[in-house]
């Protein structure tokens, strides 16, 4: 369609007998009408152009406004020290995964497994919980590693790393939390040892400490530890911990008997030396501490991961947890039970006992509510309120319903470094849930 024009008024002929002079007042009329629309036209285009020009001010402000909103929208940034909560970091929900490692030999199939991928998406809610865990410990290790110096009460590290998971988890009862007490153990004490109430041991520079800490997320638990030394004399020490894990992690997946892993860790830990002192130790697996399966709310499922040959012939399945950690030493290669107990577990088959204490009915109650089958500590006891409870502690443990675990000792003198993973044998691939940039 043709759009529309000003009109254009056509003068009318003269008309005779004196008709000129109206005819002339006529025209002169009509060309003041037509220069009257005329000008209104001219008015109305002024008007629309202010229009436009105020449209496109406002647009540019919008523009303006858009922009800023989406700088306002990038990701918050990781506080030092850290106190923004991970799930906060992460909008969408979705954790970053781990590193992943291929099948060999008879599992290279998976790979490609329509079948087996579509098995994973079934998984994903699980998957994407204890990757969240793995994420909370990756940032609290990498702050506690930056802050953790000799001159440090040993309760000062555990507290600050603990309540660091607090806020990074944010923890909620037994949907989001601590999933272990942090295992803060020196030199030739190998693992389970966390400072009681009142305890004042200080960090040394010739210590050798191992920090293990667990995270979970709904009872899906995060198992991972790692070897500080300030003395560059115990570098050979801690390398070959470090090595023999990634070797145990590597030769780890689905239908790979027990005892094969134990076997390949065994032979990289044992090619390590270490000089202490002048003194030459041939660095040795510690023969009886092991790796382990883990399952919801159970740190220790059943299987055991050996860290020297001729373990169990039992094979790794699908879909199984594993804690892949191995112990050097420059000791006998061995632990026994010493020291002061901290570390406490309910029994994961624990039926039900009758308990003659009310206190302890009173305490179990507690570790019921706050714990359930997650182990805890006599800190953690004192952290919710529970005072005067070592007896009746003690009479939970006579009862079978409650497993101490002592710290674990090799010769006194010796030192021992351990490092530690969670992996998980997917469908199609292994993953390395709580791989880091440090380790």
């Amino acid at each position: 369609m043709a759009s529309e024009s000003p009109d254009v008024v056509v003068a009318p002929p003269l008309v005779e007998n004196g008709g000129a002079e109206s005819s002339n007042e006529k025209q002169e009329q009509l060309e003041s009408e037509l220069s009257k629309k005329l000008e209104i036209s001219e008015d109305g285009k002024e008007e629309n152009d202010e229009e436009e020009g105020s449209k496109v001010e406002a647009s540019t402000k919008k523009k303006k406004k858009k922009n800023k909103s989406k700088k306002k929208k990038e990701l918050p940034q990781q506080t030092n020290p850290p106190s923004i909560p991970v799930v906060e970091l992460f909008p969408s929900g979705e954790f970053p995964e781990g590193e992943i490692q291929q099948y060999k030999d008879d599992n290279l199939w998976r790979t490609t497994s329509e079948e087996k991928r579509e098995a994973e998406r079934s998984e994903k809610p699980i998957y994407n919980s204890v990757r969240q865990a793995a994420e909370v410990h990756r940032q609290v290790r990498n702050y506690v590693r930056s802050i953790v110096k000799p001159g440090m009460l040993m309760t000062d590290i555990c507290e600050t790393l603990e309540n660091t998971v607090r806020k990074l988890i944010s923890e909620n009862g037994l949907q989001a939390g601590i999933a272990f007490p942090t295992g803060c153990s020196l030199n030739w004490v190998a693992a389970h040892w966390t400072p009681n109430s009142g305890d004042k041991t200080v960090l040394q520079y010739d210590d050798v400490m191992k920090l293990d800490f667990g995270t979970h997320i709904d009872g899906h638990i995060i198992d991972c530890a790692f070897t500080v030394a300030f003395n560059p004399m115990f570098d050979p020490l801690l390398a070959a911990s470090r090595e023999a894990t990634y070797t145990g992690i590597k030769e780890a997946g689905i239908d790979v008997r027990l005892c094969d892993i134990g076997a390949a860790i065994q032979e990289v830990m044992e090619s390590y030396e270490v000089e202490i002192n002048g003194k030459v130790f041939q660095v040795k697996s510690i023969r009886n501490l092991n790796g382990h399966s883990i399952g919801p709310y159970q740190i220790h499922a059943g299987k055991s991961v050996p860290i020297v040959k001729g373990g169990e012939q039992t094979k790794m399945e699908e879909g199984e947890f594993y804690a892949i950690e191995t112990f050097g030493s420059t000791g006998k290669g061995y632990v026994r039970e010493d020291l002061e107990c901290s570390h406490y577990m309910k029994n994961f088959d624990a039926g039900h006992v009758p308990l003659r204490l009310p206190r302890a009915k009173q305490l179990l109650a507690t570790i019921n509510k706050n714990f359930s089958t997650l182990a805890f500590c006599r800190r953690y006891l004192d952290r919710i309120g529970e005072t005067k409870y070592l007896m009746a502690l003690k009479n939970l443990c006579d009862s079978g319903i409650v497993q101490p675990y002592p710290p674990l000792c090799d010769v006194k003198g010796s030192y021992v470094s351990q490092f530690e993973h969670t992996i998980l044998l997917r469908p199609t691939c292994k993953e390395v849930l709580s791989k880091g940039d440090d380790y």
